[in-house]
């Protein structure tokens, strides 16, 4: 939830501060060198972490959510990454190109539905089906996959239950797809409403335009 900016602007608060401190410790308490530093460590950690609890607690006010829902989300994502680990890992596995294919998008739009939550966790919540479900039978059946096709042995039996794998994934993969229309559903709707104010202010002006034309005409 936090990006590159709330880290810059964190140790832009906290490096000057505990360069202040040790100074005050050092010149205004007469510490020597040692104890200073100690207290400076001390003070720099601290002054970490309160501002990011406070970057925290205001993003989740912006966001709309509780401190609560943000830990259960949080837990979610911890899990949902180590899924995606796994998928990463099992379909670069597999030797029918087909299945390579398949499996390459389902992990992308795995990391892309992650990837929007993470940046903006209300947006759980359109995806719950995703993180609670779909994400993990894809790990489960890739793994299962991967193992299957790299056996010496295929016979009949192998064969049909890769083939029906691969079918279930397929629908897996439609899934998600869903998934992530969903996640994105409110942008959507939000940058047509954008569009619609847009075009409604062009509309209105032109009108304005068209009298100043016929002045500079006159």
């Amino acid at each position: 939830m936090l990006n590159f900016r709330h880290f810059l602007a964190r140790y832009a608060i906290t490096i000057p501060f505990t360069f202040f401190m040790w100074f005050v410790f050092l010149f205004g308490f007469k510490l020597n060198f040692l104890e200073c530093s100690g207290l400076g460590l001390i003070t720099y950690f601290t002054t970490a972490y309160i501002v990011k609890k406070v970057q925290v607690r205001k993003q989740l006010k912006l966001v709309g959510i509780t401190r609560s829902e943000y830990r259960h989300i949080k837990e979610q994502m911890m899990l949902a990454e180590a899924q995606i680990k796994n998928l990463n890992r099992h379909y670069t596995k597999v030797r029918s190109i087909s299945a390579f294919k398949q499996l390459f998008e389902m992990n992308r739009l795995a990391k892309r539905i992650f990837q929007i939550v993470r940046t903006n966790p209300k947006k759980f919540y359109q995806a719950e089906d995703f993180f609670y479900a779909h994400l993990e039978s894809a790990a489960e059946l890739t793994e299962k996959y991967a193992l299957l096709s790299t056996q010496p042995i295929k016979d009949i039996d192998v064969h049909i239950a890769l083939q029906q794998t691969r079918d279930t994934l397929e629908d897996l993969n439609h899934t998600m797809q869903e998934d992530l229309r969903a996640v994105l559903a409110s942008d959507i709707e939000e940058l047509k409403m954008e569009l619609d104010f847009a075009q409604i202010s062009t509309q209105k002006n032109k009108p304005l335009l068209a009298r100043k034309e016929n002045l500079y005409d006159e």
